[in-house]
């Protein structure tokens, strides 16, 4: 049997820190924190919370940046969102509320601890190395002042470096050819993302427009009648996932081997530590396919 290829630096710091930053969009926290500033609950914080450090863009910018959400529901909470919060309200609180979720999970001896500090100075010093270009939702957080506090350090270094690795797969979706659904539809056919029904019903999808997208892919033979990947199919996603590593490389060759493999270690501590604290305990809607 062939052995499995090496996961790349890339993918594997990817995946030990990603949680550290995606935790923001499943604790109550982060809902508490926009709503007291006027946001109602629900999309409207996970849109504008996300967007905020773009600034007041339209519901065209917000599709478009992440990618395979149904136009019409960005468009029934952005630009409303902006009317009730600014850009800078919405962006304070979420570093408040990703202050205090942090604080609870991994408890006072994480959060001072001498790992926190080590983790939060080398994914700063890998975002040192990433580039703006073309990579709209990097370049709003880019343009925030980094915050004191190691934890929070880390918790901004995570979401830059998630963010920079979430702008190439969009190039790589687009340059495959798959619009927002398609790419959609053929992530959730990997087995390895959520069902069709959630991807339906968190990205708002109704059935007849998910049954026209897998229509358009059968008819390019990436999928056949039973919404599986074809062969082609299974060639293209490998094919988006390894131009996604490729466009994200960049930090990690800065930071070199020994130093990935420290955030990989700390990434992979602090991760489990959340876990089991319950970071994800609601259930959870928004990742990029």
């Amino acid at each position: 049997m062939a052995s499995s290829p090496a996961r790349s630096p890339a993918r594997s710091a990817h995946n030990a820190t990603n949680s550290l930053h995606s935790l923001v969009y499943f604790v109550p926290e982060t809902e508490r924190e926009l709503t007291a500033i006027g946001l109602n609950a629900g999309p409207m914080c996970y849109f504008a919370g996300r967007a905020a450090p773009m600034g007041a863009v339209g519901s065209g910018v917000v599709t478009a940046t992440f990618y395979n959400f149904n136009p019409n529901l960005v468009a029934r909470v952005i630009p409303t969102a902006w009317e009730l919060a600014t850009p800078e309200k919405v962006i304070d609180a979420r570093l408040a509320a990703a202050d205090a979720a942090l604080t609870r999970l991994l408890g006072p001896e994480a959060i001072a601890s001498d790992d926190m500090s080590t983790l939060a100075a080398l994914v700063r010093d890998a975002a040192s190395a990433c580039t703006a270009e073309g990579r709209p939702m990097y370049a709003g957080l880019a343009d925030l002042s980094w915050p004191d506090a190691p934890h929070l350090v880390m918790w901004h270094g995570v979401s830059l470096l998630r963010e920079h690795r979430g702008d190439g797969h969009t190039w790589a979706l687009a340059c495959a050819g798959l619009s927002g659904i398609e790419a959609l539809v053929t992530h959730t056919a990997t087995g390895k993302g959520f069902t069709p029904e959630a991807a339906r019903a968190t990205r708002d999808w109704s059935q007849h427009e998910w049954d026209d997208a897998v229509g358009g892919l059968v008819d390019r033979g990436l999928v056949d009648r039973d919404g599986a990947l074809t062969e082609a199919g299974a060639a293209l996603r490998a094919q988006v996932e390894a131009e996604t590593d490729r466009l994200a490389a960049a930090p990690w060759q800065y930071l070199g081997d020994e130093r990935t493999a420290e955030v990989v270690r700390i990434g992979k501590a602090m991760t489990r530590a959340i876990m089991v604290a319950g970071a994800f305990a609601q259930v959870g809607v928004f990742a990029k396919p």
